[in-house]
């Protein structure tokens, strides 16, 4: 499906990457807020088969053309089985783009269930602990490393020995990013673009949940662009809710709408959604967050979907109000 010719630059990164990616937040762990997610598992959370079904899955993203994978400390063992599947596979580094992050620290112990399933901390001894344990276990096919959840509140941003120490990887080779949640994106990233080290610019990119309920940081997005940074998208499907699987009664009229218009294009509700981002001309990359290989398939679909801005403009309807959007992210349930 991608070809060599589809690879574009990530911003000034030097980076090539396909317009989708693979992101294994809801394939390296039991747990995750993705409607559904336990039938995409179907609910066999043996380390074995969740290593063999991540595979699987990185080998169907591979053969349609996927060139980046996206990881994080916090996804269980997601590095452990993107780590695994770069080896066995004989992926030598730089013919794929790979990114992770650090700031969480995976807590469920391996269950779907648990009181906390990550903890946060952006301290400099984390930090440098995290860093230490995705080398260790991506080696030199790290090729981005970006704090994981970046809030305004969090204090990250103007902690000056985490910024020096992201200053130092930066200046060792390693692209240095950012990635966003919460209403208040905006201006965490307004805020990350201006942030100098040594007279040069810290952050090469930044991931951002943009979608057709959630698109507030779509102005910032842009300025990032043009700034020179590479842009990855994340949930673009709302953790399912922007997929033919959510029935709740509360979604069903703009469930109609989506409908409505992903039959007129013959697409699936998710590729409809996918095509969205992908129109955008500050998007680098999109990540399908897809847990079993039909619906990454299906995801894949939206590369060839014709996009223009009357569909936009017949979705707008779709749009929520930042807080309540965010709100109603933090009520789905683990499964």
């Amino acid at each position: 499906m991608f070809q060599d010719k589809d690879l574009i630059q990530m911003g000034r990164t030097g980076l090539r990457v396909t317009p989708m990616g693979l992101g294994l937040a809801a394939l390296g762990r039991p747990g995750y807020i993705n409607l559904g997610h336990a039938a995409d598992l179907d609910r066999d959370y043996r380390m074995t088969a969740m290593e063999e079904h991540s595979h699987e899955m990185l080998d169907v993203a591979w053969e349609f053309g996927v060139r980046y994978f996206d990881a994080a400390r916090s996804y269980g063992r997601a590095e452990v089985f993107l780590g695994s599947w770069l080896e066995t596979r004989g992926i030598a580094p730089g013919a794929a783009t790979v990114g992770s992050k650090w700031g969480y620290t995976y807590t469920a112990d391996w269950q779907v269930e648990a009181q906390k399933h990550e903890i946060k901390d952006h301290s400099l001894p984390v930090l440098q602990r995290q860093m230490m344990e995705s080398r260790a276990i991506l080696g030199e096919h790290l090729d981005l490393y970006q704090i994981h959840s970046a809030t305004l509140d969090s204090g990250v941003l103007e902690n000056v020995a985490v910024l020096g120490e992201l200053a130092r990887l930066r200046d060792d080779g390693l692209i240095i990013g950012l990635s966003l949640s919460g209403p208040r994106q905006p201006e965490t990233l307004r805020k990350a673009i201006n942030i100098r080290v040594d007279g040069r610019a810290l952050f090469g990119a930044v991931q951002a949940t943009w979608n057709l309920l959630e698109p507030s940081v779509g102005g910032a997005l842009q300025e990032a662009h043009e700034a020179g940074m590479g842009v990855i998208v994340k949930e673009a499907l709302a953790n399912g809710r922007l997929a033919a699987r959510n029935e709740a009664p509360a979604f069903r009229a703009k469930r109609q709408l989506l409908e409505e218009v992903a039959g007129e294009l013959g697409a699936s509700i998710d590729a409809l959604a996918l095509a969205a981002v992908l129109a955008q001309p500050w998007a680098s990359v999109v990540l399908s967050g897809a847990a079993n290989t039909d619906h990454l398939r299906s995801n894949l679909a939206a590369f060839s979907l014709d996009w223009d801005e009357e569909i936009g403009e017949r979705l707008r309807p779709l749009v929520e109000p930042p807080y309540a959007y965010w709100a109603t992210r933090s009520k789905l349930a683990w499964n």
